[in-house]
């Protein structure tokens, strides 16, 4: 455990927490907001793992709180370092949960209804091209990954356009889709500050990937909401990762729009070379090696951009019956 916790003052009674997780990322954001004689509210709450109960145990205790004293939980997306700890929190303090309605019924669900789901979320990866060691490998990473997440038994919807308070202002929630189908994000237009979870990041490009039970085009609701972060222009956004937060948001979503239309160009130019699977055009575009987590993200990614042009009518896919995948072709 950290001798203090990694705390920073947002605005008002709201504080940002950086809890560890064991990914590249190092730490997630954990908002904690502590207004005078109002409900106390965690935003996001990390994986479940001893490091990260210490660390909110500690930032709690930094402001005089414990655990019983979380009255209400509100989730960016239902991604595991985001969600993980969402039903211990929800235990030991009865605290409210709430999740975006559109993420309840996907994102959520998916906790819930893992053992059912997950041969069909290997299909959807063996149907595009991803190999049989790789397939072995992702079941068992996905494994470990479920044992650290302990989904909430009751989440209450939140709707977009809706408003909750916080630090006794009113945020507006917003529906960012992309990175997960039903991303929320708050935002309160008089402090021009957005909570922004993994919508945007300063550093990294968040992961947009298309999965067996994703939205059908990730990608085009991402470039979506990067124009909507572009028209809103926060003065800041307080992010889950490599923050936690950032100013230069307007810039930054244009930087990332512009990255994946690269990304797009360079698909389209690989698939015309040759029918490919997306398992090999995920080769073409992460040339480096990665481990079987981060080759099962960059097929998901790869997919969300073959099957953005697919839609959009500038390339097609076939099934080749003698390898049994699909191949992505001009």
């Amino acid at each position: 455990m950290t001798d203090a916790p990694l705390l920073t003052h947002v605005l008002g009674d709201l504080h940002a927490l950086q809890v560890p997780i064991p990914y590249p990322m190092k730490y997630v954001t954990v908002l904690l907001d502590r207004p005078a004689g109002g409900p106390v509210t965690m935003i996001d709450c990390a994986l479940d793992t001893p490091e990260a109960r210490a660390a909110l145990e500690a930032g709690l205790a930094a402001l005089g709180l414990h655990w019983p004293d979380v009255d209400r939980l509100i989730i960016t997306h239902h991604h595991p370092d985001h969600y993980g700890l969402a039903g211990v929190v929800e235990e030991r303090s009865g605290a409210q949960v709430q999740m975006l309605d559109v993420e309840i019924g996907r994102g959520e669900r998916y906790w819930h209804l893992w053992e059912e789901w997950l041969p069909g979320h290997l299909k959807h990866m063996r149907d595009h091209g991803l190999p049989p060691e790789s397939l072995e490998g992702m079941g068992a990473d996905n494994r470990r990954g479920r044992e650290r997440v302990h989904p909430a038994s009751r989440v209450q919807p939140l709707r977009e356009g809706q408003h909750v308070d916080l630090s006794g202002q009113p945020w507006e929630v917003l529906w960012l889709p992309g990175h997960a189908d039903g991303h929320l994000g708050l935002w309160n237009e008089a402090e021009g500050t957005l909570i922004a979870g993994d919508a945007i990041l300063p550093r990294i490009s968040p992961n947009v990937g298309l999965y067996a039970y994703t939205r059908p085009d990730p990608l085009g609701d991402y470039l979506q909401t990067l124009g909507k972060l572009e028209a809103l222009n926060p003065a800041r956004a307080v992010v889950g990762h490599h923050g936690p937060v950032m100013t230069g948001v307007q810039a930054r979503a244009r930087e990332l729009r512009a990255h994946h239309h690269e990304r797009l160009d360079f698909m389209a130019a690989e698939a015309a070379r040759e029918p490919r699977s997306a398992y090999e055009l995920s080769l073409a575009m992460f040339p480096r090696d990665l481990n079987v987590s981060g080759r099962r993200f960059a097929l998901a990614e790869t997919l969300a951009h073959v099957e953005h042009l697919r839609l959009l009518g500038q390339l097609y896919r076939t099934w080749n019956e003698a390898r049994g995948v699909w191949l992505y072709h001009a």
